[in-house]
């Protein structure tokens, strides 16, 4: 008898738990040729904007030891070039779509948000903490300060996010707080459907020959399994203080680390940069999924989920 790993989100309904993370896989297209897409519980898409970004100046990227250091600064084409030329492909691939989208003020989201909300996408992730960006518009926070770093103000933008849609919502937050739980209560009062955990770390690193930054911006945002232990940690913190759904996500490179997940209080997980290393993690992931259920004759993976025992 197979095991259940149908997971619902809101009003997602998903037939496995593992996602595909925003930023990490594209429009969903660019892996076509590299794994069945119609496998996966969900893609996240990368973060769309209002208007079009050209995102950060060169070099972005850079190899770090067990991690990646990355600040492409949203780049995407915009909303209008998204809803006519992306949406369409994602819309046939046959799998829940997940609309990442990041704004500057409140106005800017509630416009996204309704441009959404008259399309057949599954759910919209608000991604209130990308580290590689700085507003340019003032709104009460320094320039530098994420939404996701202020339990006000990612109220104010789950609120306004929540009064223009009925479509599932999902927070992602930033791991570069002192306490995420009092964020992650702020989102769910707010109205978020979900909690995704935990974006990227701030770190940089260093040419030691050139004595420059090896990205542009200086820092950027620490991904890879080195960063686990803290998604690890933040997404038990998480699960004690709040009742939603938590999307686990942060090193998850195969089926040991993702159960982890699930073990500490996850309900679904997203794998992000173990996508560069190999397009066929996660589908490599659910089937070690079920194959671990039957192991260890668990009936339904709701029973893993927060199974920690201390």
């Amino acid at each position: 008898m197979q095991p259940k790993i149908a997971i619902n989100i809101g009003k997602l309904k998903l037939k496995n738990p593992v996602m595909v993370a925003s930023g990490t896989f594209g429009y969903g297209e660019e892996f076509k040729d590299f794994v069945d897409l119609k496998k996966l519980g969900a893609i996240v898409t990368k973060t769309i904007t209002l208007k079009p970004r050209q995102g950060n100046l060169v070099p972005r990227t850079c190899e770090t030891p067990c991690g990646m250091l990355n600040s492409i600064g949203l780049e995407n084409p915009g909303i209008d070039i998204f809803l006519r030329e992306k949406l369409p492909i994602l819309s046939k691939i046959g799998v829940p779509i997940i609309i990442s989208i990041a704004a500057e003020v409140p106005e800017e989201l509630t416009e996204l948000v309704r441009l959404l909300d008259n399309t057949d996408i599954n759910a919209i992730e608000l991604n209130l903490s990308c580290p590689n960006v700085k507003r340019k518009k003032f709104i009460g926070l320094k320039p530098q300060t994420l939404i996701a770093q202020n339990a006000k103000w990612t109220k104010i933008f789950v609120s306004t996010a929540r009064k223009a849609t009925n479509k599932t919502l999902i927070t992602k937050l930033s791991p570069n707080v002192t306490d995420i739980t009092e964020i992650a209560i702020a989102a769910q009062d707010a109205g978020s459907d979900a909690v995704a955990l935990i974006n990227t770390l701030i770190g940089m690193s260093i040419d030691i020959q050139k004595r420059r930054p090896k990205i542009a911006t200086v820092t950027g945002g620490l991904s890879g399994p080195a960063i686990r232990p803290v998604a690890l940690r933040m997404v038990w913190e998480v699960s004690q203080k709040i009742k939603i759904p938590i999307i686990g996500m942060g090193g998850i490179i195969n089926v040991s680390s993702a159960l982890e997940f699930f073990i500490a209080g996850a309900a679904c997980i997203a794998i992000g940069t173990a996508n560069f290393v190999n397009p066929k993690v996660s589908v490599e992931i659910i089937e070690g999924i079920k194959e671990y259920l039957i192991k260890n004759k668990i009936k339904d993976i709701n029973s893993l989920i927060g199974a920690l025992k201390i």
